[in-house]
């Protein structure tokens, strides 16, 4: 009996698949062991570099960093969508003059480092970190918004388009009205997983020294000392985790309960019935 897409393992390739993995698991156990034992004899889990977390003033500076991430990366996601859209209407234009300069300029901010842009930004408008860090925010993630919904757009089926244009929309009305709300349905997942990389991205703040999480964690652990280094950057990484996690599953929830209506995707067919005589 074969898959689809490969043939299906016998008994021989189950068990050298399950020997493997069973190894894996070992070594996996035996180095998260070794580090724990590393760890342990460096006094890392004494009760006292632990302690620092039952000080209402270290809670206060974590939120504040926790704050300047969110409020950072919901302010670069409120803009650079809707530039993402712009963007993405001119890199499909018909007319030659506005389609080649867009697709310049798409590949030349999806190129560049988001850290480079955020110091140019800083360094060339002497702005404020904040806005250094939102603008290099907006100006990457705009772009890679842009290229995200127009491979929406060019999944949908040709009809979608030749409707429009038969009902008598013009080339850009048949894309603002008929094509665009589809494709952004249809790519919500991904859309929804690139704020997950906006969000991260938020942290190369901490080159312009712009106050966020990661900013506000070392200048914690520099005012306590380097015996508190690795509590303090354990707790930054667990927050880290638990909101990108958060925003993964509001991706995986949507792609579950938001990719199956889209536009363009095959309905289920209804069973008939069918009966059978025995005879």
């Amino acid at each position: 009996m074969t898959s689809v897409l490969y043939d299906v393992p016998g008994p021989k390739a189950r068990r050298i698949s399950l020997i493997g993995s069973v190894i894996g698991v070992l070594v996996i156990g035996a180095l998260l062991a070794l580090a724990l034992v590393t760890l342990a004899q460096q006094g890392i889990f004494e009760a006292r570099r632990w302690a620092i977390f039952g000080q209402a003033d270290v809670w206060s500076l974590i939120f504040d960093g926790i704050g300047a991430t969110l409020g950072a990366a919901a302010i670069a996601a409120v803009i650079a969508f809707p530039l993402g859209l712009l963007l993405c209407l001119m890199r499909i234009s018909e007319v030659a003059w506005i389609r080649v300069p867009t697709r310049i300029v798409l590949e030349f901010f999806r190129g560049m480092p988001v850290v480079l842009m955020m110091l140019f930004v800083l360094l060339v408008f002497a702005t404020s970190p904040f806005i250094a860090v939102v603008a290099g925010l907006v100006l990457y993630n705009a772009a890679i918004f842009a290229e995200i919904i127009r491979a929406g757009i060019q999944s949908l089926p040709k009809g979608q388009r030749e409707a429009g244009l038969a009902i008598g929309l013009t080339s850009f009305q048949s894309r603002l009205s008929v094509e665009l709300p589809q494709a952004i349905r249809r790519m919500l997942p991904s859309l929804v997983a690139q704020l997950v990389v906006l969000l991260k991205d938020t942290s190369l703040g901490y080159i312009v020294a712009y106050g966020e999480l990661l900013r506000a964690v070392q200048v914690m652990a520099d005012f306590l000392g380097p015996q508190f280094l690795f509590p303090v950057f354990f707790v930054a990484a667990a927050i880290y985790i638990a909101i990108n996690l958060a925003v993964s599953r509001l991706a995986i929830w949507i792609e579950r309960h938001g990719s199956k209506k889209a536009a363009g995707g095959v309905a289920k067919a209804p069973t008939a019935g069918v009966s059978t005589v025995i005879k």
